[in-house]
């Protein structure tokens, strides 16, 4: 089979490594791609945005799949663009990538149909917002109601820093038209703990739980990122939250969306809470999280591609998906200044060095035959191991042999695994 995946960063790097171990797939090809998928696939100079470059290109290639990596393309409905094109893709269409792409419709869903999240209130006018803002106590959480590349919820520890995000988000437009309306939500407490299901309609199929680590710094001080690292089991969490989380919010979810006409095909990530009143919805995005993907994925047994097309063809409630014993652990290298402003185009040493893991390209580019930095988060090196104890370590000796300038990265990745 002749294989598409749409995207450029970590996710797709390691859903192309997934699938070229399939011995199906003939062809495997990845728009745009980077530096380091086009070790595995043949990268094509198409954006994510270009949905009619996509399909062309496809049909020309006669591909057999169409797999869909980002959030901003599936928001503005390219799944419905290629299937009309006589396409096959992996991946939800527009009416149920909104789950994503508008917290206001996800909270408005989650409260129709009672399934656990935390309190809000939704706002449109900038002078509502802080109105009942200021009625309201310290720590709290400010969305953006649209995509924001990751950055448009701001955890604000006092009500001065709560009243500047809303500034920033609704009247200074720092995320543009994600920012017309807000969401105002309480904060809450616990661990959190990322379930990605592989779902079609009302069938679910839960992957093996990730842990990601948000803040910059070590101890999660700092501003929010895309993830600086996650790792897979959570030996620390028992199976019965993770049971709960799937009954209570995870098949739930899936239900209600069928039971609002837009079905969801493709794969579900949950972002979750546990708090002491159970387990809580922060999130739904509708793709593979990033990183997430990158320890989930290696620890699948059952070939990807078998799922994508069960999921596609609406067969997925008759697979059966294993998943490896091992744990993985995935470190983020970073760029200097991220998630704030950050040089690009620096070379990057010691890719050959690396002994034990898999190196997951995020932000790279191949410059005058070297790799070298083209983003915030750079390479996610993921290890296999007996444990986390092992994988962790695997993971740690190998990000130190890679080298650019700069380079930034938490010492402290899967260590509440060990407690």
């Amino acid at each position: 089979m002749r294989i598409l995946v749409v995207g450029g960063g970590g996710r797709e790097h390691a859903i192309c490594w997934a699938l070229k171990k399939s011995p199906k797939v003939t062809e495997l090809y990845c728009a745009p791609g980077n530096g380091g998928i086009a070790s595995v696939a043949e990268c094509v100079p198409i954006q994510v945005n270009q949905f009619e470059e996509i399909a062309q290109f496809a049909i020309d290639q006669t591909i057999d799949l169409v797999v869909i990596g980002p959030d901003d393309p599936l928001s503005e409905g390219i799944v419905d663009h290629l299937e009309a094109k006589g396409l096959s893709v992996f991946g939800p269409r527009q009416n149920a990538a909104i789950i994503e792409g508008s917290k206001v419709f996800t909270k408005q869903l989650l409260k129709k149909y009672n399934i656990p999240t935390a309190a809000y209130e939704s706002f449109e006018r900038y002078e509502d917002a802080v109105a009942y803002l200021r009625r309201q106590q310290a720590p709290i959480v400010i969305k953006a109601d649209g995509l924001a590349a990751g950055k448009g919820v701001i955890v604000a520890q006092t009500l001065g820093e709560a009243e500047k995000a809303l500034h920033d988000i609704m009247v200074a437009k720092v995320f543009g038209e994600s920012g017309n309306q807000v969401v105002i939500e309480e904060f809450l407490t616990g661990q959190e703990m990322s379930i990605l299901s592989f779902v079609d309609g009302e069938t679910v199929c839960p992957m093996i739980p990730a842990q990601d680590h948000k803040a910059v710094y070590d101890n999660d001080k700092g501003p929010n990122t895309g993830g600086m690292g996650t790792y897979s089991p959570l030996p620390h969490i028992p199976q019965a939250v993770i049971d709960e989380s799937i009954e209570t919010i995870i098949k739930p979810t899936a239900k209600a969306m069928v039971a609002e006409g837009r079905p969801f095909r493709g794969v579900l990530f949950a972002g979750l809470m546990l708090t002491p009143n159970g387990p809580k919805t922060i999130e739904f995005n509708a793709r593979f999280g990033d990183p997430e993907t990158q320890v989930v994925l290696p620890r699948l047994k059952t070939d990807l591609l078998d799922i994508f097309l069960a999921a596609v063809n609406g067969r997925l409630d008759q697979m059966k998906i294993e998943w490896s014993e091992e744990a993985a652990v995935c470190v983020i290298l970073a760029s200097e200044g991220y998630p704030g402003s950050y040089p690009k185009g620096l070379p990057i040493e010691g890719l050959e060095d690396v002994q034990d893991s898999i190196v997951f390209h995020a932000g790279t580019a191949v410059k005058d035959g070297g790799v070298v930095t083209n983003g915030g988060r750079v390479l996610g090196v993921t290890a296999l191991g007996r444990d986390i104890a092992e994988a962790r370590a695997k993971a740690y000796a190998d990000a130190d042999r890679i080298r650019f300038q700069g380079k930034h990265n938490r010492t402290d990745i899967a260590k509440k695994a060990l407690v």
